[in-house]
Order: C-alpha cells, then structure tokens, then sequence
C-alpha cells in the first residue's frame, strides 16, 4: 500500500465484501506529524491501524450513554430536582425590544 502525504483533508471510501457483510474500505491522508503519534499509539496498545482508527469512528459516533454513566442515575440520593434547582433560580430579567 502506498501513502500518499497532503496537507488537505480528504478521503476515499470503497467498499468491500466481508462474508455477508458489506465494509467500507477508507483511505485517509496525514501529515508526518500526525501519521508518528498515531503510529506510537498504535505500537503500545499492540492493534491495527485500521483497528485504532475504527475505534474512534465508532467512539465518537456512539448515540448512547456508556455503561458506566447510566449505572450512576440515582446515585445521589439528596441531589435536588431539576425543578427544586430552578426555583432558587428567579425570573429572567427583561430582553430588548428589536
């Protein structure tokens, strides 16, 4: 596989045929700065580059709430409402007419 290296952001996607399922095969451009801490990272936790980087996608596409954070709802028995905080709160004062 060849690298190419260009400072724009652009990509190519293919798409490939996995058993039954269809993958999109991704080419990406780094700058050499960019292209040696990836490759840092990826030596010491021992994966792919294409596993790394899928990781990330999926990290920061994720649309729910980690484990850790919905197992905490109720945690903080004496934590007031939302309403109870908003009563403290007062009235809005007065907005500009336009």
């Amino acid at each position: 596989m060849m690298i190419y290296y260009s400072r724009r952001s652009t990509y190519k996607l293919y798409y490939i045929r996995k058993g039954n399922d269809l993958m999109g095969q991704l080419t990406i451009y780094l700058d050499a700065e960019t292209e040696r801490k990836m490759k840092r990272i990826i030596k010491k936790r021992g994966v792919s580059k294409s596993k790394w980087i899928s990781a990330l996608i999926k990290e920061r596409t994720v649309s729910t709430w980690p484990e850790s954070i919905s197992e905490l709802a109720g945690a903080w028995a004496n934590l007031p409402t939302a309403e109870e905080m908003r009563k403290k709160i007062g009235r809005d004062a007065s907005r500009e007419k336009l």
